[in-house]
């Protein structure tokens, strides 16, 4: 069982109007014969001013975008899960960019902005990019408060959204004068979803063994009943997931939580674990309770001792990069002789390098004291 605005604004240059049903939202003190309307991924007409060079990123995920684009000079601020101190990161941009930490911070995490901060920075930002527009401040409201154009982005994924987020990616790139990148950041995601596929994809049936991840972080660490039924690791490389072998309409959710006896039912062939979960307290991590709760000690993946770790999906949003890493590592892992000229740490490095500008395989695998891409030994837990 499954548990998972028209504004009207007086202020000189700032102009609200209807256009086709969609109301088009000002750029400041930009013209409409300097700037660009674009319309964003909530259906709004937003005036923005072209290749702006300073932005802010509001949302899960919104800055990990940015990043992808090669914008990282451009960011003025951040919000705050950008500059906590923890003694992980889980996110490659991160990692390849250590001086979002010393940027100002313009509000809370997951889109909870403040206008106040925002209207005190210097520079002042010329456009504000919003992910997950239902949280904070709603977009035109935001946009009132501060003057400043507001472009909301739907996140999507690599799987059932991948066009929301090619998308998303080719707007910014449009806005920020970046569109080659962003074509060349869905070709390189292209690219990558084909060659695994095609590498797998004549794999027999009997050959293909079933696959279960635990661990998968949602809103924070969770334990091992935490998992996706959509993996893509698993569906670029053609492996079954025991989730998805269950036909139930509610196994569509991104993120599923399930009952220790769905899995034990399934008795997947290997277990997945999303490191992620180690970030959760020591009795409630995927690999504690594979270890110590007698339900799971018949699991023959524990049994055979074939329980791997992979990088954290989830991190402030998907972590893209580490998807690719992982799936090339699951793919290696299971179908040896369809990568044998891949070295998993090389192909990560090189995902990591053009997505964000820097290799940090090492750096994202030390707080896991090297269980990400290796077997692990649940005696140490």
């Amino acid at each position: 069982m499954l548990f998972g605005f028209s504004v009207l604004c007086s202020c000189q240059n700032r102009r609200i109007e209807n256009t086709d049903m969609h109301r088009t939202v000002g750029a400041g003190n930009v013209s409409v014969a300097d700037g660009m309307t674009v319309t964003d991924s909530s259906g709004r007409k937003v005036l923005v001013p072209r290749n702006p060079q300073h932005v802010i990123c509001s949302g899960a995920g919104c800055l990990r975008y940015l990043t992808y684009l090669q914008c990282s000079d451009r960011i003025v601020a951040v919000d705050s899960s950008e500059v906590e101190s923890r003694w992980y990161e889980s996110r490659p941009y991160q990692l390849a960019n250590p001086q979002y930490r010393k940027k100002p911070v313009f509000g809370e995490f997951r889109g909870k902005d403040n206008p106040e901060l925002i209207a005190m920075l210097n520079p002042q930002p010329r456009v504000i990019f919003k992910t997950f527009a239902d949280t904070g401040y709603d977009a035109d409201d935001l946009y009132r408060r501060t003057g400043i154009p507001v472009v909301t982005l739907a996140y999507g994924d690599l799987t059932r959204h991948r066009k929301e987020m090619f998308d998303s990616l080719k707007l910014i790139g449009r806005i920020m004068g970046k569109e080659q990148r962003a074509s060349d950041v869905v070709g390189f995601f292209e690219k990558a979803i084909q060659d695994l596929n095609e590498r797998t994809a004549a794999v027999p049936e009997d050959k293909r063994p079933s696959c279960y991840v635990g661990g998968v972080a949602y809103k924070g660490a969770q334990g091992i009943k935490s998992t996706q039924p959509n993996y893509p690791p698993f569906r670029f490389t053609n492996t079954p997931n025991a989730v998805a072998l269950e036909e139930n309409t509610m196994f569509k959710n991104s993120v599923a939580v399930i009952s220790p006896e769905e899995l034990i039912s399934w008795n997947p062939d290997y277990i997945f674990i999303d490191l992620s979960t180690l970030h959760a307290d020591a009795k409630n991590n995927a690999l504690y309770q594979l270890k110590n709760k007698p339900e799971y000690r018949d699991l023959k993946a524990v049994e055979n001792d074939a329980l791997y770790g992979l990088f954290p999906y989830n991190f402030y949003a998907t972590n893209y990069g580490s998807v690719l890493a992982n799936a090339y590592y699951a793919g290696k892992l299971l179908y040896p002789e369809q990568f044998t000229d891949i070295t998993v740490k090389e192909k990560a490095n090189e995902i990591f390098e053009f997505l964000i500008g820097k290799p940090v395989f090492d750096e994202l695998t030390r707080p896991f004291q090297s269980m990400a891409f290796n077997k692990i030994d649940l005696k140490h837990f």
